[in-house]
């Protein structure tokens, strides 16, 4: 199936102001393009395409003074296929991990795994090792915290969350990554598009969303936590430690985001012509 996918930002800085913008898919996803990618900016400014280390493609722009819109779209073709599910993956031993590995077991802004190491022992420790253990954590960070927009909060833990009951996708995902670091799984954050693909139209707008990957045997799977259920439709915009490494907009000076709209739908007829969200009314 084909996906159209895109986003528009607005935002007002009181001056030129550097900006980083994740938006685009992961270079792991570049060859399921179909087409080319559209980003404009208004008023019209020069923009930069990078990709870092880790295959993230940033853009990066110098906001003018006044109000800017970025407006980014772009066809993706996925194969429909619902997240692996695999039992029996075991767990990689800490001797035979891969160098680049280890990182994903360290603390990170949002992931204070010294705060949740008792509590992650306790819970999961009689649980099988692998497979078994990390959706075991999946199910209680699910069971645990209530999606909820209103909890939101830029400042907010893995701990807090847990403490709070609440929070969004990217709490779900902090709290979930955390426990894992706790019980010596890596486990690494990821940001994409996913939408309703796959499941029924709910009520909440189309959002940016955020899963984790675990390191079990010899490779990175996806899990998630918020949804607790495989799905189909996921395309990786970027992967870090915490949300922290990966934000969909970082300024470098006052801003003030006046409002975001996001894309994420199966393309009904291929033949139709690619769409680009509209810019939305602060």
């Amino acid at each position: 199936m084909e996906l159209r996918i895109g986003c528009t930002l607005q935002l007002r800085c009181e001056q030129e102001t550097p900006i980083l913008a994740l938006v685009h898919p992961h270079v792991s996803r570049r060859h399921d393009l179909v087409g080319a990618e559209m980003l404009a900016l208004n008023p019209d400014r020069a923009v930069e395409v990078l990709m870092d280390q880790a295959g993230n493609r940033w853009c990066r722009f110098l906001a003018s003074p006044g109000t800017t819109t970025m407006h980014y779209g772009a066809t993706i073709h996925d194969d429909g296929l619902t997240d692996p599910v695999v039992p029996h993956a075991v767990e990689c031993p800490l001797t035979a991990l891969p160098i680049d590995a280890y990182r994903y077991l360290n603390p990170s802004r949002y992931c204070d795994t010294d705060r949740l190491a008792e509590l992650a022992w306790r819970e999961f420790a009689a649980v099988p090792a692998g497979w078994a253990r990390v959706q075991a954590v999946c199910d209680w960070v699910h069971q645990r915290l209530r999606f909820d927009y209103g909890a939101a909060r830029s400042d907010k833990t893995a701990h807090e969350a847990m403490e709070e009951q609440a929070g969004v996708c990217r709490d779900f995902a902090h709290l979930a990554i955390s426990l894992c670091r706790c019980l010596n799984i890596p486990a690494r954050y990821c940001t994409g598009y996913l939408g309703y693909t796959g499941i029924p139209q709910g009520e909440a707008p189309v959002d940016f969303s955020a899963w984790f990957e675990a390191f079990l045997g010899d490779r990175w799977y996806v899990f998630d936590a918020r949804h607790n259920i495989p799905r189909s439709g996921r395309v990786l915009i970027a992967r870090g430690r915490d949300a922290a490494d990966v934000p969909f907009l970082r300024s470098f000076g006052p801003h003030e985001l006046l409002g975001f709209e996001v894309v994420t739908e199966a393309r009904k007829d291929p033949s139709e012509p690619q769409k680009s969200p509209e810019p939305s009314t602060p």
